[in-house]
């Protein structure tokens, strides 16, 4: 049963998934594409939101999460709909540095 509609990276549906458990396919298959953990990711999640950037929306938010975008022309392939300026980038990609192992 769907109690909450929110965007969630896979780092952050992993937790979810591991209680299931008939999902050890699909735990494997994220910790295999996840390049962070779960700690990680609900700290990059918050401190990309508190660069309050108005075009920057939840599910955006979890593609990062999910692809860890090193440069601009990566970070593009995230917002087809909407352009972002140079400067939200930077903000952007300086933040998700911070993450990158």
């Amino acid at each position: 049963m769907i109690s909450n509609r929110e965007s969630l990276s896979m780092a952050e549906s992993k937790a979810f998934i591991e209680s299931n458990e008939n999902a050890v396919e699909l735990t494997k298959f994220i910790k295999k594409f996840s390049g962070i953990d779960l700690k990680k990711a609900r700290e990059l999640r918050l401190k990309i939101s508190e660069l309050n950037l108005m075009k920057v929306k939840s599910d955006q938010i979890s593609k990062i999460i999910d692809l860890l975008p090193e440069t601009t022309e990566d970070l593009n392939k995230i917002f087809v709909d909407i352009s972002l300026d140079e400067d939200e980038s930077h903000k952007i990609l300086n933040t998700v540095k911070e993450f990158i192992k």
